[in-house]
């Protein structure tokens, strides 16, 4: 088996040339009531395109390792470049290398996206639509969506539940310190800014 230091990664580079968008939907599982952005993104994104779209969409800060799962019964892993696979581990694919054509040619394809294998994030993320991109917008672009993205390294859904309850009157005054400035119910499509996945990529390397 190849290891990841022996993978040659193509360096993500932006294309503005595209004649379509993809329209998703990103919903955070085993929270109520549910935390979720939609977004649209070039055509010609790969997955770990996409992976920092969502990243910056949610309000997650990029600390942890990341896979894109498809499939059930013969799952198939789109793994993070930073991650080091176990020798018995068959990792054919990196995010940086397929292509999101691959897997979504139709509306209402899904796979899921886990993030911290720690506190484990688990994303479903839908194929809404494929549209033509509008004169003179950017992409990618988040649309809408509801409710602030966990604290990271809170401790999953769980944790995130500690830090609401946190919030209410004589709730626990550690956490509430440690929270800050965090509100569940903060979000703002206009705050959301889209970062480069090259840079992304080179600063995860160290480069």
């Amino acid at each position: 088996m190849t290891t990841q230091h022996e993978v040659s990664f193509k360096i993500p580079r932006r294309s503005h040339s595209y004649k379509e968008v993809f329209q998703f939907r990103i919903s955070l599982s085993g929270i109520t009531p549910q935390i979720w952005r939609r977004i649209q993104v070039p055509t010609t994104f790969t997955f770990y395109d996409l992976h920092v779209a969502i990243q910056d969409a949610m309000g997650w800060e990029d600390r942890h390792l990341h896979v894109f799962e498809i499939g059930v019964s013969q799952m198939m892993r789109i793994e993070c470049p930073h991650a080091e696979p176990e020798p018995w581990e068959n990792v054919q694919y990196w995010t940086t290398e397929v292509p999101l054509k691959t897997h979504f040619k139709r509306v209402g394809t899904s796979v899921a996206y886990r993030y911290d294998f720690g506190d484990d994030w688990l994303h479903l993320i839908e194929l809404e639509g494929i549209a033509k991109p509008e004169d003179g917008e950017l992409y990618p672009k988040c649309l809408n969506g509801e409710r602030a993205c966990p604290p990271e390294d809170c401790g999953g859904p769980g944790g995130y539940a500690d830090c609401v309850e946190a919030l209410k009157k004589n709730g626990n005054k550690e956490r509430r310190a440690w929270l800050g400035e965090w509100r569940p119910d903060a979000f703002s499509v206009k705050k959301v800014k889209f970062g480069s996945p090259r840079a992304r990529f080179l600063k995860g390397f160290g480069e």
